[in-house]
């Protein structure tokens, strides 16, 4: 992915400077020719000559530094790929969205003629600010992309949002800016995962849904510009760079979240293997073993999130997953004609549960696509390019 891209990294006086060290490390790693820009404040907490011996091709640390170039806001981003800001204090990002070119990095940032990212770092309370909000807003509208920030305890003890996210993960989140934009902007709302259906307070009917697919799609939807909402049962997974998640439990709770969010977006992927029933007469305390036999167990059926999201009245475009042990295309097809949606990405139990790989055929009215067995984010990259060749 970053194979001869130039990356200029630019760093300024968050006490996350430390992190851009280990980021420039890893860029360098992956095949990036990578120049930094550091503010003055940047260099009370990293030298550049760490930098430097980290592998940059140049340090430019100010506008009066003729040795480095004639013009180093003009040239510091001449023929760049990328500038990546990291960590992105409040401060710049309330001058870049203003325009102000007061130092190297403000001005570099005004004269840039490549993509502009940013992975925000600083405190809770400063990133929720509405100033900062309306900032970010702005950069976005401009085309920015935002990396992060993430969640969690902060150097001044704090805890929320704001912390600038590790390099790792920066990384991760860079795909979007070297991927095709094919839903720049397009709302996604997407289930994942299994549902669990409570038995009594230790037991519980589930499946063995491991969430990889529908969290592959949520992350390719992510990187081709969507803002997305993922709705996940209980999964160990690592929630995708970008994605908005929801945690639920059971059906219901699924079908009400999804029932809650669906209006405010205009793609919905029904990726989640959702039990097709619960107990009705679920226990309030554990079922206790007895001589007399089994507990009576009774059923009721779960709402069906997908036919009731496609029969609204301005239902977004809705496209359905089918897990068959036999007739993968005929269960598939029946099951489109049966929820009205216009695709349904078909795949038998034996080829996706509990596997990093997926073998996919694409089920529509008249057509059924099969796809080659690939690894799941694969499918996903296929599938988001299917939906937006449709809604597009």
């Amino acid at each position: 992915m970053l194979t001869g891209k130039k990356i200029v990294l630019a760093v300024t006086g968050s006490i996350a400077a430390y992190k851009s060290c280990e980021l420039l490390r890893l860029l360098i790693k992956r095949g990036a020719e990578v120049r930094v820009i550091m503010t003055e404040a940047a260099q009370r907490f990293v030298t550049p000559l760490t930098f430097e011996a980290l592998g940059a091709q140049t340090v430019y640390t100010g506008d009066w530094d003729q040795h480095q170039s004639a013009i180093p806001h003009i040239d510091a981003t001449k023929d760049a790929s990328l500038l990546l800001v990291a960590p992105a204090t409040a401060n710049i990002l309330a001058k870049a969205a203003q325009g102000m070119a007061d130092d190297i990095l403000s001005a570099a940032i005004l004269a840039a003629r490549c993509p502009v990212a940013y992975a925000p770092a600083m405190n809770t309370y400063m990133w929720h600010n509405q100033a900062t909000q309306r900032n970010v807003t702005q950069l976005t509208q401009d085309g920015a992309l935002f990396l992060g920030p993430a969640s969690g305890e902060q150097a001044c003890g704090d805890i929320g949002s704001g912390r600038m996210l590790e390099p790792e993960e920066i990384l991760e989140a860079l795909k979007g800016a070297f991927s095709p934009r094919l839903l720049d902007r397009c709302r996604v709302l997407i289930t994942a995962g299994p549902t669990y259906e409570p038995i009594d307070p230790v037991r519980g009917i589930t499946n063995r849904s491991s969430g990889k697919q529908g969290y592959a799609i949520a992350k390719a939807a992510a990187l081709a510009g969507a803002e997305v909402t993922l709705v996940s049962g209980p999964t160990n997974l690592k929630t995708p760079a970008g994605v908005r998640r929801i945690d639920v439990t059971t059906a219901q709770e699924m079908y009400d979240t999804v029932m809650r969010e669906v209006s405010q977006h205009e793609i919905f992927i029904s990726v989640a293997a959702v039990a097709d029933w619960r107990v009705a007469n679920s226990s309030e305390h554990k079922l206790k073993k007895e001589f007399s036999g089994a507990p009576e167990i009774i059923f009721e059926e779960n709402p069906d999130i997908l036919a009731s999201v496609a029969a609204l009245e301005n239902a977004p475009y809705c496209v359905g997953f089918a897990a068959e042990t036999d007739n993968l295309i005929d269960n598939a097809r029946a099951k489109l004609y049966r929820k009205h949606v216009p695709l349904i990405v078909a795949n038998l139990v034996s080829d996706a549960m509990n596997q990093d790989t997926n073998t996919v055929v694409f089920v529509e009215r008249d057509a059924a696509t099969p796809l080659t067995k690939a690894t799941k984010e694969h499918v996903a990259q296929e599938l988001i390019a299917k939906i937006a060749q449709e809604v597009n």
